[in-house]
């Protein structure tokens, strides 16, 4: 099997369902964000899911994974609190691209944890230094990037479009 307890099951669950969530909120709206159902729904599942991964320890005790989740909860909460103010314009860079980071934080442990499971019996990855595990995860932050970019330059598109009118 999986070799994956009910707990890990949950924490999956939430983990995919956020992923989910946040993409529709991003190709729907080109942002995440807790102005929309979608992209409230990713947020408050994303905090869920970096919470419930401090309580695994699959592979001994605190470790990457840990980090990479007190790192997530960090960011959600500057982007959380970028969006809640609204007197800077860099409040909006950071809000948009930070809840975005999160969700290719979500592709690390995903990629890992699934392909090192998947297929049974002869998973796709030999652990986390795999070299073509390390190359998806950089090809996916290059997406990151990509999309970043893409959005930077509708925020300062919608600015001018604000200032003209």
């Amino acid at each position: 099997m999986l070799n994956i307890s009910p707990f890990g099951m949950f924490h999956t669950f939430i983990a995919l369902i956020a992923v989910i969530s946040g993409l529709i909120a991003l190709f729907r709206y080109g942002e995440i964000g807790t102005r929309t159902r979608s992209g409230a729904l990713y947020v408050w599942l994303t905090v869920a899911t970096a919470i419930t991964g401090l309580f695994i320890f699959r592979h001994g005790g605190f470790g990457p994974p840990h980090i990479l989740a007190i790192l997530t909860l960090l960011v959600l909460a500057i982007a959380y609190a970028a969006e809640r103010y609204s007197g800077s314009g860099v409040a909006r860079y950071l809000a948009v691209l930070g809840y975005s980071l999160t969700l290719f934080f979500h592709l690390i442990p995903g990629l890992t944890e699934t392909g090192t499971r998947v297929p049974i019996g002869d998973p796709a990855f030999t652990g986390p230094e795999d070299p073509t595990l390390k190359a998806l995860v950089g090809a996916g932050f290059f997406v990151y990037l990509v999309g970043a970019a893409v959005q930077v330059a509708r925020i300062r598109r919608s600015r001018r479009l604000a200032i003209s009118t």
